[in-house]
This record gives C-alpha cells, sequence and structure tokens, in this order.
C-alpha cells in the first residue's frame, strides 16, 4: 500500500499538551546521576531550611545532595533531587539517608549504592535494617556535629 501524505491544520485550542517553557536543570554542584556520594534527606528533615546542613556536609564532601518522594511533593526541593522509583535511580559509593523511613520505592532508587549510612530517629525505619551502617539518632544533632569534625581535621587540629 502507498503512503499518502495529508495536510493538517490544528490551532492551540486542539492541542491537548502546548510546551510553554522549557527550565535546564541547575548546573550549581554535582548532579545525581554522577555523585561518588549522595547525601539525601527525607521528611525527618523537616522542612526546606532543613536542608542546609544536609547542603553543607555535601559541600564539604564534594556531594549531590538528594531526597526522597515526599520531599518533593512537599514542595522543599526540586523534582531532579529525587532519588526513587519515579526520581533517579543512584549507584554512588556511598548514599547517605537522612531523615528517610526506606519506603521500597525510594530503595529502588538507591540500591546501587555500594554503601548505605542511614541517620533516623527511628531504629525501626526500614532504612535501618537494609543499611550498612545506621546511627540511632537526630539528623539536626547528628549533622552538624560530623560537619564539625570534618572541618577540624581539614584545618590540620585533628
Amino acid at each position: 500500500a502507498a503512503v499518502r501524505a495529508v495536510a493538517t491544520a490544528a490551532d492551540d485550542a486542539d492541542l491537548r499538551v502546548r510546551v510553554d517553557e522549557v527550565v535546564a536543570p541547575g548546573g550549581d554542584g554535582v548532579s545525581l546521576s554522577d555523585a561518588r556520594v549522595i547525601v539525601s534527606g527525607g521528611r525527618g528533615v523537616g522542612g526546606e531550611e532543613g536542608f542546609a546542613v544536609l547542603e553543607e556536609l555535601a559541600g564539604l564532601l564534594d556531594a549531590a545532595v538528594g531526597c526522597s518522594r515526599v520531599v518533593t511533593s512537599e514542595g522543599w526541593r526540586p523534582h531532579r533531587d529525587q532519588v526513587g522509583q519515579t526520581g533517579t535511580r543512584v549507584s554512588p559509593d556511598l548514599y547517605i539517608a537522612c531523615g528517610i523511613s526506606g519506603a521500597i520505592q525510594h530503595m529502588v532508587g538507591c540500591k546501587g549504592a555500594k554503601k548505605i549510612l542511614a541517620i533516623n530517629t527511628d531504629p525501626e525505619a526500614p532504612i535501618m535494617a537494609r543499611a550498612d551502617y545506621s546511627i540511632v539518632g537526630d539528623l539536626h544533632a547528628v549533622l552538624p556535629a560530623v560537619v564539625a569534625e570534618i572541618r577540624r581535621t581539614r584545618e590540620g587540629r585533628g
């Protein structure tokens, strides 16, 4: 059968989807897919401002900052930072999960990590059983102590 060309005309009212804007991913920092270390936060971070200490640690470790789905749903971080089944699947050397419960959808995204360090106040959180290392504690107390120790060591006082 021969292919026959048919002329069509459509205006904006006929379209279901229209691209209004293309937003390039942020160029600041290390991308999730390339990162050797990822510092990731979940609901336990508490809000957008709670990511400041994660960003500080990531800066010291030349790491990327990631997050769980609930964080993007709350609008605390952009979707490009989401690790999980509906986000980015990652395979860093070290995945530091801060205040993340470890729902199966999130674990699908980070199961490629060589090592997982989980920091959570709930010792029964599913991620604690799947982590190579775990710290039962408040990330807002643990991370500043880690940051301070890294800074102290780098200043030669270690």
